[in-house]
């Protein structure tokens, strides 16, 4: 392994000083290797693991290229690794987006354009005051993702977008037990859009914080208690609620 890090520690070299330019094709393996002073095996090894991570592109009969290294693409692996995380850390990932969410907001405020502020609005418009369980999960999920696009920085916008799976079950379980998470989820996105489309970046940082720290809040509150009424893989519910868990329906926010 020790060769093969090297190896990769080579090639990233290559890239980070200009040598390699995004879409370039790397020279033939063993003129490479030659290059490199590394046998051909190692040099193997650290394609295939850079291919992986989405930094090289091998095409069969082709040869091997960097990709376009666009943030979106190099943040689809730590996508991966983020699903591998239990829900043991999911208050983690909470406090992340907690940090970074209401980054965005504050950025969008400043940077959206007026078409694109329209097509929140008209997302917003179009659920209704009582949305389905399914017109609510997919106009949540484009609601975060257009705000964080909207920051401007695809960079941020990627790594918001990776975090939104590792909480995915813990904002269901939240929907599960509380009966004004549909309302409140409505009220929290019209009072962010309402302060990103009015250039208010302190009110629009400070509407995004609240909603996800509510979210965040609950599952604080939930997991010190009943395991054995949760389904497994999932926070458990507060007994305090005196709810029962097989009602309501699931909400992501």
């Amino acid at each position: 392994m020790r060769v093969t890090d090297e190896a990769i520690d080579r090639i990233k070299q290559m890239i980070v000083t200009g040598e390699l330019q995004p879409g370039d094709r790397l020279p033939r393996e063993p003129d490479l290797a030659a290059r490199l002073g590394l046998s051909r095996s190692s040099l193997r090894e650290a394609v295939k693991a850079l291919a992986l991570i989405r930094v090289l592109e091998v095409r069969q009969g082709d040869g091997t290229y960097v990709t376009s290294l666009d943030p979106s693409l190099l943040m689809e692996t730590m996508g991966f690794v983020l699903d591998l995380h239990q829900d043991a850390s999911v208050l983690e990932f909470f406090e992340v987006r907690r940090i970074l969410e209401p980054a965005a907001a504050a950025r969008a405020a400043l940077r959206m354009a007026d078409e694109d502020i329209a097509a929140l609005r008209k997302l917003l418009d179009e659920l209704g005051p009582e949305p389905s369980v399914e017109d609510l999960l997919s106009s949540d999920v484009e609601f975060h993702r257009l705000v964080a696009v909207g920051s401007g920085n695809r960079a941020l916008a990627s790594i918001i977008d990776s975090l939104r799976q590792p909480t995915y079950r813990a904002r269901i379980w939240r929907g599960l037990t509380q009966d004004d998470a549909v309302a409140r989820t409505l009220a929290e996105h019209r009072a962010i859009l309402d302060a990103i489309e009015g250039h208010e970046p302190e009110v629009a940082r400070s509407w995004a914080t609240v909603h996800i720290a509510g979210v965040e809040r609950w599952i604080q509150e939930a997991v010190n208690l009943d395991e054995g009424r949760a389904p497994p893989g999932l926070p458990r519910a507060s007994s305090r609620s005196g709810r029962d868990l097989s009602r309501s329906t699931p909400v992501e926010y």
